[in-house]
């Protein structure tokens, strides 16, 4: 019997100490999520970095998938998963904008100025009566500089209105936009290839005919944007800076390696 009670006593203490340990949820696209096979595969999301950043008292979730917008992460029923595992003190991040802006698609469009709004409000909304906190971030910029090497903007409104929700609901916001920016024209027009997959026939296996990609990242660009979000995070002293890696702080960012 006091085997027995000792055993019940652990039990119950493991099960308080999983409750305790909060989880940070990742709800977004392409740029963010986790993609397969990363021992090979030369893409990576900035949010699949996170574990290897952070410390192991905080769990990690990352629910971002490709070519979603705000319009098919709910109607997929994708937002409902995360929405049903939020505990108080969880932490979710939200970052959309790059398939809300693809007009031709109805499935994924939305207006910046109404529904995809709207979305944004919704999971802010939601988040917080599970007793979690939302933080909202704008979308990384695309590789995207013209003849004379300046970096052009490809997002329009989104980011805009991103902040503005941030502002109306008095939500953490971290302005990817403009950190991305900036490592970009850091590394200029040729250099920032290595922020991306730019690669030549045969020169990696796993995308043998090469590929010129501007928007997704590499696993370096991947790391670097994982830092500038967790080092801006601690900039903005947000509850979420003590389960970062003291390392990631000490880093400049924008010097080329």
């Amino acid at each position: 019997m006091k085997n027995l009670l000792m055993f019940c006593l652990l039990f119950f203490t493991v099960i308080v100490s999983a409750h305790e340990k909060p989880t940070l949820y990742l709800i977004g696209d392409s740029t963010m999520s986790d993609k397969k096979d990363p021992g090979r595969n030369p893409e990576h999301g900035w949010g699949q970095m996170l574990p290897e950043l952070m410390t192991s008292e905080i769990n990690i979730e990352n629910h971002a998938v490709n070519g979603r917008s705000t319009r098919s992460f709910i109607s997929e029923g994708r937002w409902e998963k995360v929405k049903n595992k939020l505990q108080p003190g969880d932490f979710v991040f939200i970052q959309f904008g790059h398939n809300d802006q693809k007009i031709q698609d109805p499935e994924r469009y939305t207006n910046p100025f109404t529904q995809y709004r709207a979305n944004l409000e919704k999971f802010v909304r939601e988040t917080r009566e599970k007793g979690a906190n939302p933080i909202l971030l704008s979308s990384i910029v695309r590789r995207n500089f013209n003849e004379s090497g300046v970096l052009v903007d490809t997002h329009g409104e989104y980011p805009l209105v991103t902040r503005m929700v941030a502002e109306h609901m008095d939500v953490p916001f971290i302005d990817m936009q403009l950190l991305t920016e900036q490592l970009e024209t850091a590394y200029g027009p040729e250099d920032s290839k290595q922020l991306h997959l730019h690669l030549e026939p045969g020169q990696n296996n796993y995308e043998p005919e090469g590929m010129q990609d501007d928007t997704h990242l590499s696993e370096k660009g991947a790391r670097l944007v994982a830092s500038l979000a967790l080092q801006e995070i601690y900039r903005k002293d947000l509850e979420l800076k003590e389960y970062i890696q003291p390392e990631v702080l000490e880093r400049d960012l924008f010097t080329k390696e």
